[in-house]
Protein backbone atom coordinates (compact mmCIF):
# COMPACT_ATOMS: atom_id res chain seq x y z
CA UNK A 1 0.00 0.00 0.00
CA UNK A 2 1.08 3.46 -1.10
CA UNK A 3 1.53 6.11 2.20
CA UNK A 4 0.32 9.05 0.27
CA UNK A 5 -0.18 9.82 -3.63
CA UNK A 6 3.68 11.23 -4.28
CA UNK A 7 4.87 9.84 -7.49
CA UNK A 8 1.54 9.68 -8.96
CA UNK A 9 1.16 10.41 -12.28
CA UNK A 10 -1.64 12.94 -13.86
CA UNK A 11 -2.94 14.33 -17.09
CA UNK A 12 -1.79 17.63 -18.65
CA UNK A 13 -3.90 20.38 -18.51
CA UNK A 14 -4.06 20.41 -22.21
CA UNK A 15 -5.68 16.85 -22.33
CA UNK A 16 -2.65 15.60 -24.75
CA UNK A 17 0.73 14.17 -24.24
CA UNK A 18 2.51 11.92 -21.23
CA UNK A 19 1.41 12.11 -18.13
CA UNK A 20 2.50 14.50 -15.46
CA UNK A 21 3.33 13.69 -11.99
CA UNK A 22 1.38 14.82 -9.05
CA UNK A 23 2.72 16.26 -5.95
CA UNK A 24 0.69 15.46 -2.87
CA UNK A 25 2.32 18.79 -1.33
CA UNK A 26 -0.43 21.14 0.00
CA UNK A 27 -0.30 24.68 1.01
CA UNK A 28 -1.32 26.04 4.72
CA UNK A 29 -4.77 26.32 5.42
CA UNK A 30 -6.04 22.77 4.02
CA UNK A 31 -7.77 20.97 6.63
CA UNK A 32 -6.55 17.31 5.60
CA UNK A 33 -3.95 15.56 3.20
CA UNK A 34 -5.61 13.36 0.74
CA UNK A 35 -3.49 9.94 0.54
CA UNK A 36 -4.15 7.09 -2.24
CA UNK A 37 -4.30 3.27 -1.49
CA UNK A 38 -2.21 1.34 -4.33
CA UNK A 39 -5.71 0.29 -5.33
CA UNK A 40 -7.41 3.68 -5.75
CA UNK A 41 -3.66 4.45 -7.94
CA UNK A 42 -4.88 1.32 -9.90
CA UNK A 43 -8.29 2.41 -10.32
CA UNK A 44 -6.77 5.83 -11.32
CA UNK A 45 -4.50 4.23 -13.97
CA UNK A 46 -7.36 2.15 -15.21
CA UNK A 47 -10.04 4.81 -15.67
CA UNK A 48 -7.40 6.95 -17.18
CA UNK A 49 -7.04 4.20 -20.01
CA UNK A 50 -10.36 3.70 -20.01
CA UNK A 51 -11.48 7.12 -21.14
CA UNK A 52 -8.49 7.19 -23.49
CA UNK A 53 -7.32 10.55 -22.03
CA UNK A 54 -3.95 10.36 -23.61
CA UNK A 55 -5.80 11.34 -27.14
CA UNK A 56 -8.99 12.62 -26.66
CA UNK A 57 -8.93 16.44 -25.26
CA UNK A 58 -12.31 15.61 -23.86
CA UNK A 59 -11.43 12.81 -22.03
CA UNK A 60 -8.33 14.76 -20.66
CA UNK A 61 -10.32 17.69 -18.85
CA UNK A 62 -12.99 15.06 -17.77
CA UNK A 63 -10.61 13.22 -16.05
CA UNK A 64 -8.62 15.97 -14.76
CA UNK A 65 -12.00 17.35 -13.28
CA UNK A 66 -12.13 13.98 -11.50
CA UNK A 67 -8.85 14.11 -10.21
CA UNK A 68 -9.37 17.59 -8.83
CA UNK A 69 -12.91 16.56 -7.14
CA UNK A 70 -10.96 13.92 -5.75
CA UNK A 71 -8.16 16.06 -4.16
CA UNK A 72 -11.14 18.64 -3.24
CA UNK A 73 -11.67 16.08 -0.01
CA UNK A 74 -8.77 18.15 1.38
CA UNK A 75 -11.47 20.65 2.98
CA UNK A 76 -14.56 19.63 4.48
CA UNK A 77 -14.91 15.68 3.63
CA UNK A 78 -17.78 15.03 5.72
CA UNK A 79 -20.35 17.00 3.13
CA UNK A 80 -20.45 13.86 1.75
CA UNK A 81 -22.75 11.38 2.53
CA UNK A 82 -21.62 7.52 3.94
CA UNK A 83 -20.99 4.99 1.17
CA UNK A 84 -22.93 1.69 1.46
CA UNK A 85 -20.54 -0.33 1.79
CA UNK A 86 -20.01 1.06 5.53
CA UNK A 87 -21.73 -1.49 6.69
CA UNK A 88 -20.23 -4.68 5.29
CA UNK A 89 -17.02 -3.16 5.63
CA UNK A 90 -17.68 -2.59 9.67
CA UNK A 91 -15.91 1.01 9.39
CA UNK A 92 -17.50 4.46 8.34
CA UNK A 93 -16.94 5.10 4.58
CA UNK A 94 -17.89 8.21 2.61
CA UNK A 95 -18.41 8.19 -0.97
CA UNK A 96 -17.72 11.27 -3.97
CA UNK A 97 -20.12 10.51 -6.33
CA UNK A 98 -18.50 12.67 -9.40
CA UNK A 99 -20.11 12.76 -13.02
CA UNK A 100 -23.67 13.11 -15.01
CA UNK A 101 -26.30 10.67 -14.15
CA UNK A 102 -27.45 8.49 -15.31
CA UNK A 103 -24.45 6.84 -16.89
CA UNK A 104 -21.37 8.06 -16.10
CA UNK A 105 -21.40 8.97 -12.27
CA UNK A 106 -18.07 7.81 -10.72
CA UNK A 107 -17.85 6.63 -6.25
CA UNK A 108 -14.96 7.40 -4.76
CA UNK A 109 -15.09 5.36 -1.35
CA UNK A 110 -12.66 7.23 1.43
CA UNK A 111 -11.73 7.13 4.98
CA UNK A 112 -11.60 9.79 7.25
CA UNK A 113 -8.83 9.92 9.63
CA UNK A 114 -9.46 13.31 11.90
CA UNK A 115 -6.45 12.56 14.13
CA UNK A 116 -3.94 12.17 11.60
CA UNK A 117 -6.26 14.69 9.51
CA UNK A 118 -5.88 12.63 6.62
CA UNK A 119 -8.62 11.92 3.67
CA UNK A 120 -7.81 7.81 2.89
CA UNK A 121 -8.85 7.14 -1.10
CA UNK A 122 -9.61 3.68 -0.94
CA UNK A 123 -11.64 2.64 -4.28
CA UNK A 124 -12.86 4.65 -7.59
CA UNK A 125 -15.36 2.63 -9.23
CA UNK A 126 -18.39 2.97 -11.79
CA UNK A 127 -21.77 3.89 -9.67
CA UNK A 128 -23.64 1.19 -11.83
CA UNK A 129 -20.72 -1.65 -10.28
CA UNK A 130 -21.89 -3.65 -7.33
CA UNK A 131 -20.90 -2.29 -3.83
CA UNK A 132 -17.00 -2.75 -3.66
CA UNK A 133 -16.51 -6.29 -1.18
CA UNK A 134 -14.60 -5.59 2.27
CA UNK A 135 -11.23 -7.12 0.63
CA UNK A 136 -11.21 -4.01 -2.00
CA UNK A 137 -11.28 -1.51 0.84
CA UNK A 138 -7.91 -1.86 1.92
Amino acid sequence: MKPSARGWTTKHADGLGPRGTFSASFANGMDYSVEFTARAIRDLDALYEEVNAIESLAAARWFNRLEKAILGLDHSPRIWPKARESRQAGIPLRQLLFGKKPHNVYCVIFTIDDARRVVRVLTIRHGARDEARPTELR
